[in-house]
């Protein structure tokens, strides 16, 4: 057994969300890699403009906080480097054809099953789907012993014209959805599918990795491009000095921070139903009213409100200025249980605060009064 450190310092990659990674070389050889944390999402477009990849200029992910990936290698995958997108990289070659395949992690919804697999049969060459017909599509597979959905995708390479094939694997695990994915040469792909299935089967997760994965769902809708900043440096979080302070709940625990988020706070109801609030900030409008509460929509499965939707939402009084409730019910896309978002959009002093209590159905519906309290009690620091 081989135990593999992915260093923080990987080289900064174009930020394409979803291109995954996963073997080595070896045969019966096990690689543990510690996996680094992530998050980010933009809501998924309408599939008549899915894109053929992702939006680029998203930050790149911090997977820090995510369990150590173990796996058994087939035959003849050989290792390549990884990539601050990739957990794990791998080449398989055959006659001059060659297949990438690949591991990456994203917390939240990361943009959404419908919207990525739409969007790897753009990159084939192939018009979208409405999701009815491709939820027929996905074959039943198990990673780590957890149900996952497989997608096999045949279509022509751009460009060149060739013969190309997707075999894509989505599995929700943990408020984090890791992609499986085998790109290339499409007898080859083909070839290599049972091998693939196997390697699935044998991926473990080890569970004593540390903090929590960082939510890029929480990510409001204007968050600075990656290609705007100086490469591998971090972004820079609220400082203490300038954080709120407020009368928190007495049954409101903190929860480990994650890039990008300000505060965070478990909630325990009746059983082992949670739900949990965060709270991020950014400067000037955030994105937009109209495109953060459609992201809140999205990761519940909802469909986008227009203009006149949202200029319609109720606004409570907060720190002397008027900010935007949202209430949205829907189901976890992880757990396909009832789930409901209650929301705080607050623009103050040339910023926005984004106030986000989300989890089980009924511990929202208890909690969203103190929520409401919460946000009135925030003292921000002068000039705020």
């Amino acid at each position: 057994m081989k135990h593999l450190a992915k260093s923080n310092a990987l080289p900064l990659a174009a930020a394409v969300l979803m291109l995954f990674a996963a073997a080595g070389c070896g045969r019966d050889s096990v690689k543990v890699y510690h996996v680094e944390n992530s998050d980010v999402t933009t809501p998924p477009p309408a599939a008549a403009a899915m894109p053929m990849t992702m939006p680029g200029g998203l930050p790149a992910p911090d997977n820090s906080g995510l369990p150590m990936l173990k796996y058994i290698l087939p035959d003849g995958w050989k290792e390549k480097p990884l990539t601050q997108m990739r957990v794990a990289s791998f080449e398989i070659s055959e006659n001059g054809k060659t297949v990438d395949t690949s591991v990456i992690p994203l917390g939240g919804m990361a943009g959404g099953d419908f919207a990525n697999v739409n969007r790897w049969r753009g990159q084939v060459g192939l018009p979208p789907l409405a999701e009815p017909e491709l939820q027929k599509l996905a074959e039943k597979v198990e990673v780590a012993g957890q149900p996952a959905d497989l997608y096999d995708i045949a279509g022509k390479a751009p460009g060149s014209g060739d013969a190309e094939r997707i075999a894509a694997v989505i599995l929700h695990r943990d408020n984090t959805v890791w992609f499986f994915k085998m790109t290339g040469d499409a007898r080859l792909v083909e070839k290599q599918k049972p091998a693939f299935i196997a390697f699935l089967k044998s991926v473990n997760f080890d569970q004593s990795a540390a903090p929590a994965a960082m939510d890029m769902s929480q990510l409001p809708a204007s968050h600075p491009p990656t290609d705007a900043m100086n490469a591998g440096a971090p972004v820079p979080a609220v400082a203490a000095a300038d954080k709120p302070t407020w009368t928190i709940p007495a049954d409101w625990k903190e929860g480990p921070l994650a890039q990008f988020l300000v505060a965070k706070f478990i909630i325990q109801g009746t059983g082992d139903v949670t739900a949990a609030v965060n709270v991020s900030q950014l400067a000037g409008d955030g994105g937009g009213l109209l495109a953060n509460i459609n992201r809140w929509r999205a990761q519940l499965g909802q469909a986008p409100l227009t203009e006149d939707d949202v200029a319609k939402l109720p606004t409570i009084n907060a720190s002397g200025t008027q900010a935007t409730l949202a209430d949205i019910t829907g189901t976890d896309p992880r757990s396909n249980k009832p789930a409901r978002l209650v929301g705080v959009v607050l623009p103050l002093g040339g910023q926005t605060w984004f106030y986000k209590l989300m989890g089980d159905a009924s511990v929202v519906a208890q909690q969203q009064d103190a929520l409401i309290k919460f946000v009135q009690s925030a003292k921000y620091p002068a000039g705020q």
